[in-house]
């Protein structure tokens, strides 16, 4: 429950059609089995009587045996703090509901009946059931007296973000689920008891629908699926069960095999985004029904990736680096249609000025333009090593770029020496003399050849502040502003892999490259100015920026998952050590991110001041910071 976590579960157990006591017997079972700490356990659709009774629905007596079947459930469960979710048939009068009984602590929250009774093909459900009413009304049922309905809240007490509500399996697949007004009535999370038959492409189907309701909603979606032990007269069911959240899918089961699925869905991450979200807008309020749930810390199950903005899997970082690569190009090809301009781009043998002049020839490319019209500019100083200059005039030939190689030495000692500067003293002004030099350069050759000064700066150094103001903070178009460092060296490396021959040796190199400003005098020929050892790892920057910008995590939850994250690469102390430093200059250098040139936003991360990104130049620090101290 800590920082937003709860644990949920969805269990799929072993029955027999009509025999409730052994369901009641397999159900609890598997309850006492649950991970600790569980919050919400959702079982299938009629998981008391089983889903294909048939007839057997009529009958009074498996009706009877279901309701005295709840009541020994409640009984069995009454020191139990999980939220039950069952389903069994409810007769009301002449009515027959197929329902969800909400249960803790041997209490009946509330049931919930299907809306969406199917009566075609293959199913027969509108020959018993009748759809429920969306407005909750009284009723007795298994000794107590509860609600009926299907626009029913289940709320925690202890943990408001904990909302939610229910629908019963086809639900989900009508043009506008109970879902969704149950979401804008605040339901964080959905729970679908469902028995759904499986035959070829319906378990792809099944993930695509779930997926796309939870990104829809902006929550968490939970789906517990009928399997074994249902009729196979005709349907076969295989127990598929699901745990989504806003568009992901945590967790499911292997259709045919079963059991317990668990994983924790992150409540607080959903409401900030339903905050932050506009067009997100919440519906008429809706009867809540309240429950308690002991606070208690929660170990997580739920694997944090490392590397956040790259994708895990090798197909799916292919897709995705074709995918930006594409809209710096397109963003970059109507800049230049606009302004009927060149380009020049300053190339240090670096990884960013790499991946702009990669853009640049797919730009040229686009536009039918000649590659040797791209003006690549590399400008060695005082800090300049022989492998990085190398790399430099490597790439740029085998793109088939003009290089113009200007060395700025004698320019910036004339420069340093008129400001009265002690060559000696290396220090901010020694360092930030060369990387204005350098952009002046660029801008004056682009007026020189009507053109763009293409920037290179990544979204990554505009968190820290890592760039030199009016130097290459600078540029008439940055089409590398919203790509964070961890994802410049992917784009780099598809490049690198998909051209090949001489252009993918050189950027092969560059990939490993230390990165540097190149500010500082090398050291027998070696860089000696490492930005990871100066302002730390961006592996962890960008681990950090993720979660503090996309979903405003405070800093000791932020501190949590890293710790969980890069477990085995980075000691607690030095995980702690970098974000404090992350928080400083994120908020010390945020006037460099209020005057940025235009590029394109290629994520859900962006610090264009036009929109994406407002934030006082002069805002404190202290409240984060202060999250912290308590774990120096």
């Amino acid at each position: 429950m800590k920082d937003g976590f709860l644990r949920v579960a969805t269990v799929s157990p072993a029955l027999r059609v009509a025999d409730c006591r052994y369901n009641l017997k397999q159900i609890l079972t598997e309850i006492a089995a649950l991970p600790e700490n569980t919050a919400l356990a959702v079982f299938p659709e009629l998981s008391l009587t089983g889903y294909t009774c048939g007839d057997l629905f009529y009958q009074p007596t498996l009706l009877q045996a279901a309701e005295q079947t709840l009541i020994q459930f409640m009984e069995q469960t009454e020191t139990t703090d999980t939220v039950l979710a069952v389903g069994l048939p409810v007769a009301d009068g002449a009515a027959l509901y197929n329902c969800a009984a909400i249960v803790q602590r041997g209490k009946l929250l509330g049931l919930v009946p299907k809306m969406h009774i199917p009566s075609h093909g293959k199913w027969s459900e509108g020959r018993y059931f009748t759809p429920g009413n969306p407005l909750p009304r009284p009723i007795r049922f298994a000794g107590q007296d509860t609600l009926i309905g299907s626009e029913l809240i289940f709320s925690c007490r202890e943990m408001p973000d904990f909302r939610f509500g229910v629908e019963i399996s086809g639900d989900l697949f009508v043009s506008t689920p109970p879902s969704a007004v149950l979401a804008d009535a605040g339901a964080t999370v959905i729970i679908n008891l469902a028995a759904s038959s499986e035959s070829i492409g319906k378990a792809a189907l099944r993930r695509q629908l779930v997926s796309t309701q939870s990104a829809r909603l902006n929550g968490g979606y939970i789906v517990a699926g009928a399997g074994e032990g249902e009729s196979s007269t005709d349907l076969v069911f295989s127990g598929h069960s699901i745990i989504a959240e806003n568009g992901t899918i945590l967790q499911e089961s292997v259709p045919f095999t079963g059991g317990i699925v668990y994983t924790e869905l992150d409540l607080a991450r959903l409401t900030y985004d339903r905050r932050r979200v506009t067009t997100y807008t919440p519906g008429r309020p809706m009867q809540t029904v309240s429950f308690s749930y002991p606070l208690r810390e929660l170990s997580l199950s739920r694997v944090f990736t490392t590397s956040p903005f790259v994708p895990q899997n090798a197909e799916a970082r292919a897709t995705r680096s074709e995918e930006i690569l594409s809209i710096q190009t397109a963003g970059l090809v109507k800049r230049l249609k606009h302004t009927h301009a060149g380009t020049v781009v300053g190339l240090s043998g670096g990884l960013d000025s790499a991946l702009a002049l990669l853009v640049i020839a797919r730009a040229y490319d686009r536009l039918g333009l000649s590659r040797s019209g791209i003006h690549a500019v590399t400008m060695p100083c005082f800090g300049t090593t022989g492998r990085t200059l190398q790399n430099a005039r490597r790439l740029a030939q085998a793109i088939g770029a003009t290089l113009h190689e200007i060395d700025i030495s004698e320019s910036v000692h004339q420069h340093l020496s008129d400001i009265g500067h002690d060559e000696e003293l290396l220090d901010v002004t020694y360092e930030n003399a060369q990387a204005r030099e350098r952009t002046q350069v660029l801008m004056d050759l682009a007026n020189r050849f009507g053109a763009l000064v293409i920037g290179t700066g990544d979204l990554s150094e505009l968190a820290l502040g890592w760039a030199t103001y009016n130097g290459d903070h600078m540029s008439m178009y940055g089409v590398n502003a919203s790509v964070p460092k961890t994802l410049v060296r992917c784009l780099v490396s598809y490049e690198a892999e998909r051209i090949g021959g001489d252009t993918g040796d050189a950027l092969t190199d560059i990939l490993n490259t230390p990165v540097s400003p190149e500010l500082l005098p090398p050291k027998d020929g070696v860089i000696s100015q490492q930005t990871e050892q100066l302002v730390g790892p961006y592996d962890l920057h960008d681990f950090f920026l993720y979660y503090l910008v996309r979903y405003g995590f405070p800093p000791v939850k932020i501190y949590r998952l890293a710790c969980a994250a890069f477990e085995e690469e980075f000691e607690p102390a030095e995980i702690l050590k970098w974000l404090k430093t992350f928080i400083r200059r994120f908020f010390m250098q945020q006037f460099k991110r209020s005057c940025l040139p235009d590029g394109p936003r290629v994520g859900s991360v962006s610090f264009s001041p036009r929109g994406d990104w407002q934030m006082p130049s002069d805002a404190e620090a202290a409240l984060w910071l202060e999250q912290l101290d308590h774990l120096s």
